[in-house]
């Protein structure tokens, strides 16, 4: 060994002391540690998400380095065992004669219908699973994965917490709405609409035009 490696040696293992030192004596590495470390016991109190996500029931999933809950969904579909009803493949099922239908007269309104219609999620061979565009089978509680598909960038932000809708608080555990929870997957732009505000101006008329 010579005396530049020792150098460098010497230099890591007094760093990692001064590192652990720090750590011990209640100083943190970063500040999602120590937001971390300072709310387990907050004033005496473990703050927690529990209490106020109330009787949704959740499911944990794993996105990268994230882990969250998010709402269980198929036992909010009503009727969910679509084989109870596709016993065929749709193209067989519309072209019969009877005047029972399901609902594939859907208008979707998603995207151009040169790039999107019912099968590009949904596998008319195995209607209790979803399609990506690869043709692997997705489950319905994980739709979310279909739609990060198109929607990388708002994938991205909700998997981080800055897009979406938090279920409870900011205090672990986390839980978030999933896409579905806040999007119609058929037409899932949100309508427009005028913004709310305080209107001043009616507000003095109804008053007889005193001023406050």
């Amino acid at each position: 060994m010579n005396r530049k490696q020792y150098v460098y040696i010497l230099v890591y293992t007094c760093l990692f002391a001064l590192f652990a030192c720090k750590q011990e004596n209640g100083e943190y590495h970063n500040l999602n540690d120590k937001i971390e470390g300072e709310s387990k016991n907050y004033h005496g109190t473990s703050l927690s998400s529990e209490t106020y996500i109330g009787d949704v029931k959740t499911i944990k999933i794993t996105e990268g380095e994230h882990t969250f809950l998010i709402p269980e969904r198929k036992s909010q579909i009503q009727s969910f065992e679509c084989i109870e009803c596709h016993t065929k493949p749709i193209d067989e099922l519309k072209s019969n004669d009877t005047k029972k239908k399901a609902h594939w007269d859907i208008s979707l309104a998603h995207a151009d219908g040169e790039v999107m219609n019912c099968i590009t999620c949904h596998n008319g061979e195995d209607m209790n699973n979803l399609n990506t565009l690869t043709g692997v089978n997705v489950d319905f509680n994980s739709s979310y994965k279909l739609c990060s598909q198109c929607h990388s960038s708002q994938f991205e932000d909700w998997k981080g917490g800055a897009h979406g809708k938090r279920i409870g608080g900011w205090a672990p555990p986390r839980a978030s709405f999933a896409c579905v929870n806040c999007h119609n997957p058929h037409d899932p732009s949100f309508k427009s609409r005028w913004p709310s505000r305080y209107n001043t101006k009616e507000s003095e008329e109804s008053d007889g035009g005193v001023e406050h």
